[in-house]
């Protein structure tokens, strides 16, 4: 296992965030175990497993910080931070059967309790929950936002399908996979904080470009965790990206870095997957640098998500939205 080398912050950022937004949160949570009934039992012992397996809750967050941060008036920022919150979680329980995957957030993952099947029809009961929820908002604005989103995530995940075990894949296809798959959800819950609150379209844009900036960032990380993080702080198996034949950018870097032998064995180990090399792989990456140099294009799209955010006016969830930028590139889970 590699170690990360920069300067880790603590989780109390996470608990200050909390705090500042404790009655909100206090109404989305409080929404969210409300809109997860369901008649069906299998239901709600699913989604309710998947809702409450320890996830930080960033996405519903950063909904609110941007609502706030807009001075947005009513009660709907509550309901759309509910709705990012469940089109994530039904992200999740696709992506764990597609990846295969036995661990996340530290649990047993729901397709492994309850098979691929329940796992995929929870996860569309998720998502369509989520849309009967955006009708509330009787907003079409926000309708084509999230609507664009979904399905840009979709292909982003179908792109990504189609590039497991592809060891030519490059840094620019391997970015527009990021973009589309992980960002859009950042870039939509900071964009509808601002619709919501009615602001001119040079804010909307900012609060899209930040959303998008820091979510490429947060990406980048988990990039950098799943060689240099352990299992017990990130509840995911050190190196899954490399076992399920993910060319992630530290080891498209390794690949374009290192020595002829070194790239050979690394185009081997993504299109074979599973866990055979990864101490080999692992010593090629630490060589070639491919940590630092994906930890510093972390740090350059938090730095862009930082300078998005010049036109909001000075508020404390003006500030708390740069300390998430930071958070994203200085955590350790």
């Amino acid at each position: 296992m590699l170690k990360i080398v920069k300067n880790q912050t603590d989780t109390s950022y996470i608990e200050s965030v909390r705090g500042l937004l404790a009655d909100d949160m206090a109404a989305v949570n409080a929404l969210i175990q409300n809109s997860l009934h369901s008649d069906v039992a299998l239901i709600n012992q699913l989604s309710n497993y998947i809702i409450n397996s320890g996830g930080k809750r960033l996405r519903p967050m950063l909904v609110l910080l941007a609502a706030n941060a807009c001075a947005c008036k009513g009660s709907q920022h509550i309901n759309l931070a509910a709705v990012i919150e469940f089109i994530h979680t039904a992200t999740l329980l696709h992506d764990d059967v597609v990846d295969a995957s036995q661990l996340r957030r530290g649990n047993v993952t729901a397709n492994a309790l309850w098979g691929n099947e329940a796992s995929i029809l929870v996860g569309d009961f998720l998502y369509s929950r989520a849309f009967e929820m955006m009708v509330a908002a009787n907003d079409m604005r926000i309708m084509e936002i999230m609507s664009h989103t979904t399905n840009t995530i979709a292909e982003g995940e179908v792109i990504q399908l189609l590039k497991c075990h592809d060891a030519e894949t490059t840094e620019s296809r391997y970015m527009d996979v990021v973009s589309r798959k992980n960002a859009l959800q950042f870039e939509a819950a900071a964009q509808i904080g601002a619709v919501l609150s009615r602001q001119p379209l040079q804010i909307e844009a900012a609060l899209a470009s930040y959303g998008l900036h820091l979510g490429v960032a947060f990406q980048l990380i988990d990039d950098v965790l799943d060689y240099s993080a352990s299992p017990e702080d990130t509840g995911k198996n050190v190196g899954d990206d490399l076992a399920e034949g993910k060319p992630t950018l530290p080891l498209i870097h390794a690949i374009h870095r290192g020595t002829p032998s070194q790239a050979k064995l690394i185009r081997k180990a993504i299109e074979n997957g599973g866990h055979d090399n990864m101490q080999a792989v692992c010593a090629i990456i630490e060589s070639t640098g491919g940590i630092p140099y994906t930890a510093e294009a972390a740090q350059r799209e938090a730095d862009l998500a930082i300078k998005a955010l010049n036109p909001l006016p000075e508020s404390a969830y003006k500030e708390a939205l740069y300390g998430l930028a930071e958070f994203s590139v200085n955590r350790s889970s």
